[in-house]
């Protein structure tokens, strides 16, 4: 079996990469499809992930969605229907930056003002690393988290344990960790 990883944006791709640069997942890119993750919400409009799955020549392919908005379906064109046996939705909800809130500690200060105030918002407000305010770049994440893995896997385990549940077809990026 093949892994195909599709993160809704660059900066779930950046997490992604940074657990699977240090061993952190149940699998490791060995297990990917074209051995690494994709920026992609959509088969049909992503042709590095066509190309991998038409170099794939098995019909054992699941698919691995990561991001906040898993409202949209997954279209699976019919030349690819027979590879694919299985999606699976890792939902990051309410946003990414809640993550980097937990590994800031500032939980109980944000849970005070998340009526009003987005996680992103927030994160502006209250994160720096290296002296640089949070800006909604990958490079943020990896600057942030790239160093020190730990710090991640830990603060996506506390998500789950705080975030109480998702839809009940949606997992958790901490099912995935090791």
């Amino acid at each position: 079996m093949k892994r195909l990883i599709m993160c809704e944006g660059p900066n779930e791709l950046t997490l992604i990469n940074i657990l699977l640069d240090n061993d952190a997942l149940v699998f490791s890119e060995d297990d990917l499809l074209g051995l690494t993750a994709y920026h992609a919400r959509q088969i049909k409009t992503s042709t590095q992930v066509q190309t991998a799955l038409n170099l794939y020549d098995r019909n054992d392919v699941t698919v691995m969605r990561v991001g906040d908005k898993q409202t949209d379906r997954l279209v699976i064109p019919a030349d690819f229907k027979g590879k694919i046996c299985d999606v699976e939705k890792y939902c990051t909800l309410p946003e990414l930056e809640m993550l980097l809130i937990i590994s800031e500690n500032l939980v109980k200060q944000y849970e005070k003002v998340k009526s009003t105030v987005k996680p992103k918002a927030f994160a502006k407000e209250h994160i720096r690393c290296n002296r640089k305010r949070y800006d909604n770049s990958s490079r943020f994440y990896r600057d942030y988290y790239g160093e020190d893995c730990g710090k991640l896997v830990h603060a996506i385990r506390e998500y789950k344990r705080i975030r109480g549940s998702h839809e009940k077809d949606e997992l958790y990026l901490a099912d995935i960790l090791k």
